[in-house]
């Protein structure tokens, strides 16, 4: 990248040429070209396409792998003051529009590039905020951002977040923010369950709000039905289940952690399920041996692709997926989840029904489904996408 470039019509903003026109809001280094001497790590930039024109506004930092991210387009030279108007279409879209307030006290506030705040995700968990930073412009503008999501939300408290990595990659000074305060875990209410959340140390902000509605849906057909919920986490969907009246629930979980708390949470709601600490697919291979099966089985594994080159998760999804299939009841229902998000709906999809079909089975897809709308995903970035469930009925 030459270090030379300097337009004319943007004397006071640093300013990032691009090679190559592109509307997605993360820009590889092959595509940047000329970068003008002030544009420091985290500096909000002004982005000139490859004519010469004014194309949008991004952050840049030269130290990342994606060194810049655009998070808007259009002529207009944005100064910091665009950010704090962003905090508060966010709010404005949670609690005016879908009126989240009513039904939970847990949910996404500011998700990221969607809300044109790259480099931060904000959970609300009551009165408690818990974010988690990924680049070094939104670490340094934590100062104005924080107090600005506390008026906008209602929240009273922060918990600020840094993946040890990803701090080491942006140059993210330090992994504590001196507005970050110890938060014990804390108890929310969604759609009338009660959960105990962690900020401090479950995973990401604490708990997966992009689940909620899905957790709603899949009680709904938990009445009377033997559930199994394979990578339980918290037991989100196996306590959903037992309140909405099942049969039994059986729940799996590697995380010896999140199990614990999975068995608190089923305490809080006076709730009887068989939770064990195991290796979800060698615990599946052992009940398949016993010819052990469930009506209702649903599998919500980690993360399991980090890279569009990644057949090693695509394998994993597989394996995963023939395993729990063979746990389904003939006639049973099957809810089968992935959160890669360089994973698409279709290629997901033709994953899971590859391993139905290898097993001489077939499957009745009668929903497809994602994050609630407060994980909102942009035209222009279909990796932010990245929750996918396929709802069916298995046949034969």
């Amino acid at each position: 990248m030459n270090i030379s470039f300097r337009p004319s019509h943007a004397a006071c903003v640093p300013t990032v040429r691009l090679k190559y026109f592109s509307y997605h809001p993360a820009i590889w280094p092959r595509m940047i070209g000329e970068v003008s001497r002030d544009a420091r790590a985290g500096s909000l930039v002004q982005v000139i396409d490859k004519e010469g024109k004014p194309f949008g506004s991004a952050f840049w930092n030269p130290k990342a792998g994606m060194p810049l991210r655009v998070f808007d387009h259009g002529s207009e030279v944005l100064e910091e003051d665009f950010f704090i108007g962003a905090i508060h279409r966010a709010a404005s879209l949670r609690r005016e529009v879908f009126k989240l307030d009513a039904e939970t006290e847990a949910y996404r506030a500011i998700h990221a590039d969607a809300d044109q705040l790259p480099g931060l995700v904000a959970d609300k968990f009551g009165k408690v905020m818990s974010l988690e930073v990924t680049n070094l412009a939104a670490w340094q503008r934590l100062d104005a951002w924080v107090p600005a999501i506390h008026e906008a939300f209602g929240t009273e408290k922060a918990h600020i977040r840094v993946d040890p990595d990803l701090a080491r990659i942006e140059g993210i000074p330090s992994l504590s923010h001196p507005l970050s305060e110890k938060i014990r875990p804390l108890k929310v209410r969604e759609h009338g369950v009660t959960f105990e959340i962690d900020p401090a140390g479950g995973h990401k902000t604490g708990f997966f709000c992009d689940q909620r509605d899905n957790r709603k849906q899949f009680a709904a057909m938990a009445e009377g039905r033997s559930v199994l919920d394979l990578c339980c986490y918290t037991g989100g969907f196996s306590i959903s289940a037992a309140l909405a009246g099942a049969s039994e629930v059986t729940a799996v979980d590697l995380d010896e952690v999140s199990i614990e708390m999975a068995k608190r949470n089923a305490n809080l709601n006076q709730q009887r399920i068989k939770f064990t600490h195991a290796d979800a697919f060698t615990w599946a291979r052992t009940m398949i041996e016993n010819n052990r099966q469930w009506d209702l089985v649903i599998a919500d594994p980690p993360k399991f692709i980090h890279g569009r080159e990644d057949q090693l998760g695509h394998n994993k999804y597989h394996d995963l997926n023939k395993l729990a299939l063979q746990m389904v009841k003939p006639g049973g229902i099957f809810v089968t989840c992935s959160c890669s998000g360089m994973l698409s709906p279709d290629e997901f999809e033709k994953i899971v029904v590859s391993a139905a079909h290898r097993q001489n089975r077939r499957l009745q897809i009668f929903d497809r489904t994602g994050a609630g709308p407060d994980h909102p995903t942009l035209s222009n970035y279909p990796e932010s996408r990245y929750l996918k469930l396929l709802w069916c009925r298995v046949i034969g």
